[in-house]
């Protein structure tokens, strides 16, 4: 059974900066892209950023390129979103994803973790 569980969220000033973690399991987690997704309230999911397996390409939305990091390391089963530069318009739940073809095509998701900014 596929598992993807992440960690990390929580309240945040303006321009603070959080590390999220979501933690894998039930797959060759090496083996798969892996993107973040994110969903503010009312509106729908909106894809983030992606990792190709080995972690060497990385790709951002125009939205947190420059302020956000994304990485992995397949030795502990482990993709992270490091988040600089917090804006509020980045409060929403974020969604770790196994992807397939693209890396806005989600396969599984992860139950997410709430990331809320404050002025």
């Amino acid at each position: 059974e596929v598992q993807l569980v992440e960690s990390g969220g929580g309240l945040v000033q303006s321009g603070g900066s959080l590390r999220l973690s979501c933690a894998a399991s039930g797959f060759t987690f090496g083996t798969y892209d892996m993107s973040w997704f994110r969903q503010a309230p009312g509106k729908g999911p909106e894809w983030v950023s992606g990792i190709n397996r080995g972690g060497g390409r990385t790709y951002y939305s125009n939205s947190v390129k420059g302020r956000f990091t994304i990485s992995r390391d397949n030795a502990k089963n482990t993709l992270y979103l490091q988040m600089n530069s917090l804006k509020l318009a980045d409060t929403a739940g974020y969604y770790c994803a196994k992807v397939i073809d693209t890396l806005c095509s989600p396969d599984e998701w992860g139950q997410g973790t709430q990331v809320t900014g404050s002025s």
